[in-house]
């Protein structure tokens, strides 16, 4: 489960195009007293936040340094003329192999508040995901009084083993896939006792 919450403010930067660089990286991180590699984007987990306004094209230049295909959809973002670029493998993009690049280039059209990208192959999105914030329009205020400031929340789970291992036990077994060992916010778990970080 991942949930995102951001309180937004306005800015005065004017639409235009938006670049980013997203390279997938494996990377051994600590939670719950054990250290495993887990799925990366630019080695953070979460991923980067993107941030755009409202009618902005965003291009995300995706690199693919794993052993794994990867696809990153960018969940809820309306695909109006780039279904090419939704994410979901195998039905509207071929998978990036490892050691290639793609390009997504969407239009965020008619859409502002904070929504969330994730790999879109087998469970890599359990450590692969962030939130993408949508500003409106320059000029155009938001339908609440400005906030004071903005922190976006990521809200997901963590396996002590990998999660690739857990949802391939499930389809194994026809049984639903284990439990998470733990939630995390903004990737972390929280402190535990005797375990020098958690």
């Amino acid at each position: 489960m991942l949930l995102f919450v951001s309180l937004l403010f306005s800015t005065s930067v004017q639409s235009e195009i938006r670049h980013y660089s997203f390279t997938v990286v494996l990377k051994n991180t600590t939670r719950l007293c054990a250290t495993k590699p887990i799925v990366t984007v630019n080695g953070k987990f979460p991923g980067p936040t993107l941030y755009a306004r409202e009618d902005d094209n965003v291009l995300v230049n995706v690199t693919n340094l794993i052993k794994d295909n990867v696809t990153i959809h960018w969940h809820g973002v309306k695909q109006l003329r780039t279904g090419w670029s939704d994410g979901p493998a195998y039905i509207t993009q071929c998978p990036i192999q490892p050691g290639r690049s793609y390009l997504y280039n969407f239009t965020l059209t008619g859409q502002r508040g904070t929504l969330l990208w994730h790999a879109h192959i087998s469970w890599l999105r359990s450590t692969m995901h962030g939130a993408i914030v949508i500003l409106p329009k320059k000029g155009v205020p938001y339908p609440f009084p400005k906030p004071d400031k903005q922190k976006v929340i990521v809200l997901g789970e963590w396996w002590k083993s990998d999660a690739e291992a857990v949802i391939n036990e499930a389809l194994q077994t026809g049984l639903a896939p284990n439990v998470s060992d733990a939630h995390t916010i903004n990737g972390h778990t929280g402190p535990v006792p005797n375990c020098s970080y958690g």
